[in-house]
């Protein structure tokens, strides 16, 4: 929570006031090298693992990701723990799993304590920090309402997907008779620089506090907005990625014919564009040229942000993580979408960073964001919350090769889980109905295995991981709209 430090800044400002600037314009700020070290926490909405480094999409283009990846541990099987925004984060803050929390759908960020008994007893992971010696920063989108929770002792602000054109350029399922539902999906030039996206502020934020004397550890967080819908950023960005020159992504039209009728109506999104008609408005390349833009164009303000730090006092005391909410279809399985438990939708990129550990390593582990906030106070060296449901990923920063026998769990509404492991991806959903995908011949998810005898043993094994308890879900969840989540 914040904190009133009216005393402290008084002093502060006192010592400012007393004693003249060291270091001139030219000069190169002292490297603080004492513990505790801080955090740069980077958090980036809807990216999926088109990103250089990760190697999804043939056409993505981000320097700046990749050489943070070049310098810690790129963790390349790594998941959120539920494919939408509000879930997914109010998981990883909490330490909890939807399925012991109830929070399996959107929710306000000051109703998170309130969600369910065992919400409200959980610290969450910037007031932990706080407890323990750290000044929590942020800007941008970290909850899935900015700050709303109100958890960081400074926040700002911007937590905005705009700016938008007066009308739409492309999409609206307004325009169409037969959808239900709302989107902000949209995609095309616009504005017209830079400075009117929020990104560009929310990097200028992370910039101006690297730049700062901090008297305590910090856990600096920014939380970049693109590429969430609508995929709007200026034209320069899109020049990078010329539309004549642009790669679809894997597509089968048959794809869903073998799987479970729960598992098409729990993952249909009708407000949606499909993938189909995207191919007969002859607007698919369009779009992934616009998800790619907005990608190249917040990995440049990420790069801003890492300039600072590698020319702040901080660069070798301070432990970076950069991480994505869920992952997205872009064309894949008919959607060009999130919400639902297929393997597009929940990879995310995943990076830690540590200073004084090795990089330029990959490692193939599942693991999922519910695991950051107790790797966080293990690289720290703050106590363990006892609360976290994940684990600690130190050891496999130390080493990314080790046996670690763990899946990761996702979950999309109440008994509907995803099983991840190094080779297999299994799904069961609350009917009972299950889909299994080898993903070392099937990366696509194209070939349901459930139905085999031969993999039953398999399917025994990772049924085992599911949840022994799925809790019941909170009054505040707020379901996207599709006839399925409207009869909950």
């Amino acid at each position: 929570m914040r904190r009133h430090r009216f005393v402290a800044v008084c002093l502060i400002a006192l010592v400012v006031g007393a004693i003249p600037n060291l270091a001139t314009a030219q000069e190169k700020p002292s490297r603080q090298s004492t513990a505790p070290p801080n955090v740069l926490f980077i958090a980036i909405d809807d990216l999926n693992d088109w990103v250089g480094c990760l190697g999804g999409h043939p056409n993505a283009l981000t320097p700046n990701i990749d050489r943070l990846a070049a310098r810690g541990v790129l963790f390349s099987n790594a998941h959120c723990q539920a494919p939408i925004c509000g879930p997914s984060r109010a998981s990883l803050f909490t330490g909890l799993l939807p399925s012991t929390s109830g929070i399996y759908a959107q929710i306000k960020d000051k109703l998170i304590p309130q969600a369910s008994e065992i919400t409200g007893k959980v610290t969450l992971m910037p007031d932990y920090f706080e407890r323990h010696g750290y000044t929590t920063l942020a800007c941008g989108k970290l909850f899935h309402n900015g700050d709303a929770a109100k958890v960081f002792d400074d926040y700002g602000g911007h937590s905005s997907f705009g700016p938008k054109p007066k009308q739409r350029f492309k999409y609206d399922p307004a325009w169409f008779p037969e959808k239900i539902g709302g989107t902000q999906t949209d995609w095309g030039v616009f504005p017209e620089s830079d400075d009117l996206m929020p990104d560009y502020h929310i990097a200028a934020y992370g910039v101006d506090q690297l730049s700062k004397s901090h008297d305590q550890p910090f856990f600096l967080a920014v939380g970049f907005m693109r590429p969430h819908v609508p995929w709007y950023c200026p034209q320069e960005w899109f020049d990078k990625h010329p539309v004549d020159q642009i790669q679809l992504p894997p597509y089968l039209k048959n794809d869903l014919e073998d799987v479970p009728e729960l598992s098409r109506r729990v993952n249909e999104l009708p407000a949606m564009p499909t993938t189909e008609w995207a191919i007969k408005e002859n607007e698919w390349k369009n779009i992934v040229q616009a998800y790619l833009a907005c990608t190249t164009f917040v990995d440049a303000q990420v790069g801003k942000v890492l300039d600072a730090l590698d020319g702040s006092r901080y660069a070798d005391n301070t432990i970076v993580v950069l991480w994505s909410d869920h992952g997205y279809h872009v064309g894949e399985k008919n959607r060009f979408a999130k919400q639902a438990l297929w393997d597009r939708a929940n990879r995310v990129p995943l990076i830690v960073a540590a200073a004084g550990r090795e990089g330029g390593k990959v490692c193939k582990k599942p693991v999922g964001l519910i695991d950051l906030y107790p790797t966080l106070l293990d690289l720290c060296g703050l106590p363990a919350n006892p609360m976290n449901e994940g684990r600690s990923i130190v050891p496999l920063v130390d080493d990314p090769n080790q046996s670690w026998p763990a899946p990761t769990l996702t979950t999309y509404g109440k008994g509907n889980h995803a099983i991840q492991t190094e080779r297999y991806r299994f799904y069961r959903y609350e009917d009972g109905s299950m889909e299994l995908y080898d993903h070392q011949v099937d990366a696509n998810e194209w070939k349901n295995l459930a139905s085999d005898p031969a993999m039953k043993d398999v399917i025994d094994q990772l049924s085992a991981a599911l949840p022994k308890h799925d809790a019941s879900p909170t009054k505040y969840n707020s379901y996207p709209t599709n006839e399925y989540f409207l009869a909950k």
